[in-house]
């Protein structure tokens, strides 16, 4: 099925790049970095202006190459445009259960952002596979272990305070996949993209090292 297919990807290619940037332009060359350092996930964020033409943009010159996400979306209407021009998943910070059943009607697989068992088993009711640990650098690595224990069936990605620090300490406690976000652009300075590039190329050697 498409949407398990999706999902496979995400767990196999494990990181997942949260972009951010300044304008259209800045964000896909932010973009052309991370997939040149390695990365195969991609989540364009919709703080970004005119977000969903940079997923088209994506969308056409990366195809099947990578797998392409929306995130910050906060309401239905956002998550079908971003449906729309190719994103084959839906990241929120928090849980709109209208979101949800628009993502299971494409059988794209919706992420809500969740911090409390609560708030989790309620993404579980409306046919989340896969929750965004959100934030995650205030929940901890241990979340994930504490979780697990009553809901061992959850599958959590932290989104937020993961960096190369600690990201094999996620790892470890039993994370899906990682949502790195501004720890990929922080010596980024407006015109030096190939640190960016750079970073990335450390994560992935990261993941494979461990």
């Amino acid at each position: 099925m498409k949407k398990y297919k999706i999902l496979n990807q995400l767990h196999e290619n494990y990181l997942v790049a949260v972009v951010r940037g300044n304008d259209e332009d800045e964000t896909k060359k932010i973009v052309d970095e991370i997939i040149k350092g390695g990365f195969k996930n991609i989540e364009i964020t919709f703080t970004v202006p005119n977000a969903e033409e940079v997923i088209n943009q994506v969308h056409k010159q990366y195809g099947d190459d990578i797998v392409l996400g929306a995130g910050t979306v906060l309401d239905a209407a956002t998550a079908q445009i971003a449906i729309n021009k190719g994103a084959q998943y839906i990241v929120s910070p928090h849980l709109d259960t209208n979101i949800s059943k628009l993502c299971n009607v494409y059988s794209i697989p919706y992420l809500p952002g969740c911090s409390s068992a609560t708030e989790i088993i309620e993404a579980l009711r409306y046919g989340s596979d896969l929750i965004k640990l959100f934030p995650g650098g205030q929940l901890g690595a241990g979340f994930i272990k504490d979780i697990k224990g009553p809901v061992p069936n959850v599958e959590l990605m932290p989104s937020g305070g993961v960096n190369l620090d600690n990201v094999s300490d996620w790892i470890e406690k039993g994370s899906f996949a990682v949502g790195i976000g501004g720890d990929l652009t922080k010596e980024f300075t407006g015109n030096n993209y190939e640190v960016i590039s750079e970073k990335a190329q450390k994560y992935v050697e990261a993941v494979r090292n461990r």
